[in-house]
């Protein structure tokens, strides 16, 4: 996959024609502390760089969340979502496909979360205290997935690594928040030890951040599902991103 990079704008060379390049890690103002842009914001820069659609995943309320967490359970999961229906709404009127996911933590250990909506998280309120290894596999007996997140990035806010390569359904291997290569690398061959499916992501914060990573898929998906099957399937996509890794400026830590 080639890319076009300046200072002012990034557009994305899909690697094949007719592929379908999903973002699958990125944050908003509007449910990220850490965001700088707002859900609207986010889905037209996405729609300029060229991709065809964004998973938002922007951090959980046990993460770097702007979620006041005083309110009660459900208004937390009404507040959180917003994210991700301002930015659906925007990308319906657009042409341009959002799909829903979260960034959930574990004492800094972070995996992106698929397949479960808002109705199931007001439902699930113990996800916010049960052992991490209850959480994973809750999250699969109910149909959904979780992908470990730049499992050996080092930064200041990262206490310990922690790995579940038996509850895990798939790891990053490309993500363009890590500022050394090495931490894509280990996640690379992790990946290849256990024999899991790979995944890559931005990890983009604001409109003008870095973008470049995700899947360029060969069939559009319908949903969230198809997205699963085929990151399961580890088959019907390639990685973007791998060749704007060692390129990246360094930006400071992201959470």
């Amino acid at each position: 996959m080639r890319s076009e990079r300046n200072e002012q704008s990034f557009h994305l060379i899909k690697p094949r024609e007719h592929c379908f390049c999903l973002e699958t890690h990125m944050h908003t103002s509007q449910s990220s502390a850490c965001g700088r842009g707002t859900p609207e914001e986010m889905v037209l820069a996405y729609k300029q760089a060229g991709y065809d659609g964004i998973i938002v995943t922007d951090h959980f309320m046990n993460g770097n969340s702007c979620i006041d967490r005083s309110l009660p359970w459900e208004e937390q999961v009404d507040r959180y979502c917003l994210a991700y229906e301002k930015a659906k709404q925007c990308g319906d009127e657009i042409g341009f496909s959002v799909f829903f996911g979260f960034e959930f933590n574990y004492l800094t250990t972070e995996f992106i979360t698929l397949g479960v909506g808002k109705d199931w998280l007001k439902a699930h309120p113990e996800i916010m205290t049960i052992p991490i290894e209850d959480y994973l596999t809750l999250i699969r007996d109910h149909g959904g997935m979780n992908i470990h997140a730049h499992p050996f990035r080092e930064a200041r806010y990262i206490t310990e690594h922690r790995f579940y390569p038996d509850l895990v359904d798939a790891v990053e291997v490309i993500n363009l928040g890590n500022h050394d290569p090495i931490y894509n690398s280990k996640a690379l061959h992790y990946a290849q030890e256990h024999a899991l499916p790979m995944t890559s992501g931005s990890d983009c914060h604001a409109p003008d951040h870095h973008m470049g990573a995700g899947l360029a898929m060969d069939q559009r998906p319908s949903g969230i599902k198809d997205i699963m099957d085929t990151i399961r399937s580890g088959q019907g996509y390639t990685l973007l991103g791998e060749e704007l890794v060692c390129n990246r400026m360094h930006e400071g830590d992201e959470e």
